[in-house]
């Protein structure tokens, strides 16, 4: 490798080999490129090197340089990160450094990425509900309630957790149904907020934002570069408290015993079908779904009862996929495969057709023709 004095530093700069993708949404390829790296540097350092010599016309997006617009994602070596982030000291002296856009997202031009997707997802996202009995101004929180969300909101919007996941990343289809990562933690705080007034935000997050589409592999927590355990602290207590109101047979046998178990549609689902599922039922009822006998309305009761297949024959799990050593990989950083397999079996499809599911399904509204 060749070396020169560097007279801003005093000291060598290094020529390094870079890989890096040109081309735009019709297509393109990796081409190579010899860059001086001088000690310190990060990546974009050495991306806006080659833009002030061999590449005058390579597009990339950046803003701050100081890892908090969130501006520079792009994929180093297959990985989701931030290239202002990423030092050059972490690869080895011979390393080929290889730049790719982010894979999940439309390419618009070389490391540019079209992230509008996640744009539309949070514009369908319920904003903060204020309460309507306390006045601007006048809001109140305990510190130990402020504490709760304030570590996903230091989420910096990178993308990195929405482009690394699989539900979208290996499937385009999911993308309509599946809103992310970054939008399930944003759903978990403003569930733990003690003043927002939904009361709906998990039931949302299960039925509009495809919370049942994540397998908790982790990916989305390991790449966020604020260090947010999105999967330990946003995603699985959502998962909880949906299991808690809806799979926990317990909680539907209460309901069964105590005539007490009814629960709510969610706002946006009850708008798309219309509200009142039956001629004649009031404002209350249209937003309430009987849980297998929730409700004292025979209609009701009748109506949960048809969104209860008892005879579906659940699939057999397969064997999970292990490596020589007889660990289970978590991400598809370290494993051979885009995720790890599926719990449920590799003859269940998603989404699941409604006569396969054992809750109350926000179709089953819908006049049957």
């Amino acid at each position: 490798m060749g070396e020169q004095k560097s007279p801003a530093a005093g000291k060598p700069a290094v020529k390094r080999q870079f890989r890096i993708w040109r081309g735009d949404e019709n297509g393109g390829e990796l081409q190579d490129y010899m860059v001086e790296v001088k000690e310190g540097e990060v990546v974009l350092d050495v991306i806006h090197r080659l833009q002030n010599t061999d590449a005058p016309d390579l597009a990339c997006r950046w803003n701050c340089k100081a890892g908090k617009c969130g501006s520079c994602s792009m994929e180093i070596n297959g990985k989701p990160r931030l290239s202002c982030m990423t030092r050059m000291s972490t690869f080895a002296e011979d390393e080929t450094v290889t730049v790719t856009p982010l894979r999940t997202f439309p390419v618009i031009r070389d490391l540019v990425t079209d992230v509008s997707f996640n744009y539309q997802k949070a514009l369908e996202t319920p904003a903060f509900a204020p309460p309507a009995d306390v006045a601007p101004g006048d809001y109140r929180m305990q510190q130990v309630d402020v504490e709760r969300s304030q570590e996903f909101r230091k989420c910096i919007e990178c993308f990195l957790c929405q482009t690394v996941c699989h539900v979208i990343r290996d499937h385009e289809e999911n993308k309509e149904a599946f809103a992310g990562p970054r939008f399930f933690i944003r759903a978990a705080e403003l569930d733990m907020h003690p003043l927002d007034a939904r009361t709906d935000r998990r039931e949302y997050a299960q039925q509009e934002q495809g919370l049942g589409y994540c397998n908790i592999t982790k990916c989305c927590t390991e790449v966020c570069p604020e260090h947010i355990k999105i999967t330990d602290n946003g995603i699985i207590p959502m998962k909880e408290r949906v299991v808690d109101r809806r799979y926990d047979p317990l909680v539907w046998l209460g309901s069964k015993i105590f005539r007490r178990g009814q629960v709510p549609q969610t706002f946006v689902t009850s708008a798309q079908h219309g509200g009142a599922a039956h001629p004649g039922a009031t404002q209350g009822e249209a937003h309430l779904h009987s849980h297998a006998g929730a409700s004292h309305d025979p209609r009701h009761e009748a109506q949960a009862q048809r969104g209860v297949n008892w005879h579906r024959q659940v699939p057999r799990p397969t064997e999970a996929a292990v490596d020589d050593r007889g660990k289970l990989p978590l991400t598809e950083l370290t494993f051979d495969r885009a995720a790890a397999p599926s719990p449920f079996g590799d003859d269940v499809h998603f989404p699941l057709p409604p006569e396969h599911l054992n809750f109350a399904h926000p179709q089953q509204d819908e006049p049957k023709h």
